[in-house]
């Protein structure tokens, strides 16, 4: 009786119990039929990423299996320990030894295309890779339909660190990466960079691919060669990328002990060290100060991310109790977790029937909101239209200076950006905190190696004109000065430089040609004068773009002046003169014989001939009586007015045109008589006159100032004379020459 009261008290609580737990979903205990789904997942247990992700999946699978019990997952880790060769032995070993359905991983996309080649099994289970950025080239959607990637493109990436390099038109920068293993092509990040920076006329100088610290020996002493290397240089704008946090901490610690975390120095970091910037110490934090980065953006203020970040630091700091202060979860923990889910629910959909590509589909297919923010595939690659914060590290911290997104570009903030007014500018966001201190002009991007040895730029000293370039002796201050226009536009493009250039103009005593011998000999670093732009000098070494028309003219005396007494009869030829007189007379004659007969003033031959004189000049008096006469003389008068004309313009035409010409017309005339011809025996003048007709000597008298070429300006125009025949100027040189002189006097 005691017993079956026991029962009937009980009951209703037993009842109860199930009521609640089926209300709460904790109904685990009454599923009698579970299916088991084994997932798998190649880490580096050794690094911070690697703890985060282990820590992120773990709960994952907790937090799944306590909402949906329908499947009960098996988490299967293995420890890569950063070495390719560990990744493929442990993918291998998930594969056949503890079966799992599908792997979550560190690996890259040509690490698993190689693997594959070995083990054919890997091609066909669904693979989610956790690497950032997606580095995966077209073919390999072909070549491993199963293999996704819980990140976004790398191009996006690119296109933040060329905004970034852009906006302060830093026009050379150098990229360093880390070559994490000897299979993935790292060095197609290079080639990306280096096309997507052409869009904002800069290049990458120079690139360095720093070894994982897991395949070096002694990272510290490879890290401080590398960066002797990099600070020999002259660019000054780095940009660390595809790197783990341990290799950025030593190369941070490193490059401030070697005072490369000053003034001038830029340092940008991309989204693999940036994001977990809040899980390193104030030491890091101080070995950092100045840089700049960029970092996801996630929703931070979410109920779910806030309940996540709680549970995180504490499961984190239990494991890892050395690292328990600084346990908060960055974005790639976040996104393992939501990879594992992602996963449980393909799992969930397969309903015990469990195949590659089913399930492969099944992950595709994924579209929720996850911690990490909507999960979605497109082309294998994890669809988002990301957001970066762009950050600069000061104090014991970091500041988010703006916003960046692909479509939008800079923000000042993240409302601004969900409101779509954001812009490509960074000029309302304050002073950037650079390396070495206060916030001060944004750095050049480039600067002298060493600061004892500033450029050599060599200037003609014995140039022949000295507007363009002098070179004096200043006793009072014992200093050589350097003037000129020529200095003068050197100095003006100077100052306008985006970097400073410390240099020293050193006069050079010689011709243009060895100058520019001494610039492609390394003797000179550069060279600024009036140098002429040839053809065998540009072989050797490059021009700048030209600040004056050159060409090479010939200065000659003109012609010796007619005399004006025989100007007038220079106007026809003497055919023609004879002529008109002829026909004048013969005129006269014609109609002297038609009136003579008929008309008395025509009684002699003398009034003919005064007839044939006077009517040239329409004065003739003597009436004309016959009508042939007049049919006559008509056409002749028209004929005469014609003749006028043609003397009048021809006489105007050789008083003037004949002071122009030129005594001598070619330069064959000058060879062909041996005569003598001045020039600038400094320039390339000579050279080029030897060049012209290499089996003739020239009679050339080389000076070396424009006073001196002054001196020996032609005067005559016999070749056989003493005199210079014809002088030979650089044009600008000749606009320099005239404006001081007379042309007469030329």
């Amino acid at each position: 009786m005691s017993h079956l009261l026991f029962f009937f008290l009980v009951l209703p609580l037993l009842l109860e119990s199930k009521a609640k737990a089926i209300e709460a979903g904790d109904n685990c205990s009454l599923i009698t039929h579970q299916i088991t789904g084994k997932i798998g997942g190649v880490i580096n247990y050794s690094s911070r990423l690697g703890k985060e992700q282990k820590v992120a999946m773990e709960m994952a699978v907790e937090d799944y299996f306590r909402s949906s019990c329908s499947k009960q997952l098996t988490l299967q880790l293995e420890d890569s320990g950063g070495d390719s060769s560990r990744v493929a032995s442990a993918t291998t070993e998930l594969i056949r030894s503890k079966r799992v359905q599908s792997i979550i991983g560190a690996m890259t996309a040509q690490e698993t295309g190689l693997f594959s080649e070995v083990d054919m099994s890997m091609k066909n289970i669904p693979i989610i890779s956790l690497t950032s950025p997606a580095i995966t080239p077209p073919s390999m959607a072909h070549q491993l339909p199963y293999f996704l990637q819980m990140s976004n493109h790398i191009t996006l990436h690119m296109q933040c660190i060329v905004d970034i390099v852009g906006h302060f038109k830093w026009r050379k920068v150098t990229a360093l990466y880390e070559h994490k293993n000897g299979f993935s092509a790292y060095s197609g990040i290079i080639t990306l960079l280096s096309d997507k920076l052409k869009v904002v006329n800069s290049e990458i100088s120079y690139h360095s691919d720093l070894s994982s610290l897991s395949s070096i020996s002694n990272p510290e002493i490879t890290i401080e060669q590398e960066l002797i290397k990099l600070r020999s240089k002259s660019n000054r704008v780095f940009i660390v990328s595809v790197s783990s946090l341990e290799l950025a901490i030593l190369l941070f610690e490193k490059a401030n002990q070697m005072r490369m975390m000053e003034k001038d120095y830029v340092w940008i970091v991309t989204d693999e060290i940036a994001s977990l910037l809040d899980s390193v110490d104030s030491s890091v934090v101080n070995n950092m100060q100045g840089v700049i980065g960029f970092k996801t953006n996630f929703a931070r203020t979410r109920d779910t991310f806030k309940s996540f970040k709680s549970r995180f630091r504490n499961k984190y700091g239990s494991k890892y109790p050395e690292e328990e202060e600084y346990s908060n979860p960055s974005i790639f923990a976040l996104r393992a977790y939501d990879a594992t889910w992602a996963i449980a629910r393909a799992m969930e959909k397969s309903q015990g029937k469990i195949t590659s590509k089913e399930l492969s589909g099944n992950i595709l297919s994924s579209n929720f909101e996850g911690l990490s923010g909507t999960v979605r595939f497109e082309n294998n690659v994890l669809w988002q239209s990301p957001s970066f914060e762009i950050i600069n590290v000061v104090g014991n911290s970091y500041r988010v200076m703006a916003v960046w997104s692909p479509k939008f570009g800079f923000s000042q903030s993240e409302e601004k950006y969900n409101g779509a007014t954001a812009n490509s500018s960074l000029k309302n966001l304050g002073p950037v905190y650079w390396p070495g201190g206060m916030p001060s002009t944004n750095p050049r991007g480039w600067a002298i190696s060493d600061a004892d040895t500033p450029l050599k730029i060599g200037v003609p000293a014995m140039g022949a004109f000295k507007q363009f370039v002098r070179v004096t002796f200043d006793q009072t201050q014992n200093a050589t000065r350097v003037t000129g226009f020529t200095i003068n536009v050197f100095e003006a493009v100077v100052k306008r430089l985006p970097y400073n250039l410390p240099y020293v103009l050193v006069p050079f005593y010689g011709t243009y040609d060895e100058m520019v011998e001494q610039v492609y000999r390394n003797g000179l670093d550069a060279a600024v004068g009036d140098t002429e732009i040839m053809a065998d000098r540009f072989q050797y070494v490059e021009f700048s773009q030209p600040y004056v028309d050159s060409g090479l003219v010939m200065v000659v005396t003109q012609k010796a002046e007619t005399s004006h007494a025989t100007w007038m009869l220079k106007t026809f030829t003497k055919k023609l003169w004879l002529l008109m007189i002829a026909m004048h007379v013969f005129i006269g004659l014609l109609v002297w014989l038609i009136e003579r007969g008929n008309n008395t003033e025509f009684d002699g031959i003398g009034t003919m001939l005064w007839f044939s004189v006077t009517i040239i000049f329409y004065a003739h008096r003597q009436p004309l009586t016959s009508n042939l006469s007049r049919l006559v003389l008509t056409p002749w008068l028209f004929v005469i007015l014609i003749v006028v004309a043609s003397f009048t313009a021809s006489l105007s035409s050789a008083m003037t045109v004949s002071r122009l010409e030129p005594s001598v017309l070619d330069i064959e005339t000058l060879q062909r008589t041996n005569a003598p011809v001045g020039c600038n025996g400094n320039s390339f003048i000579p050279l080029k006159l030897d060049m012209l007709k290499q089996h003739s000597l020239w009679n050339l008298m080389q000076e070396s100032s424009s006073e001196n070429t002054a001196k020996v300006t032609p005067k005559q125009d016999l070749p056989s004379s003493s005199a210079v025949l014809a002088l030979y100027f650089q044009r600008v040189h000749l606009w320099l020459l005239t404006s001081r002189r007379q042309p007469s006097k030329l």
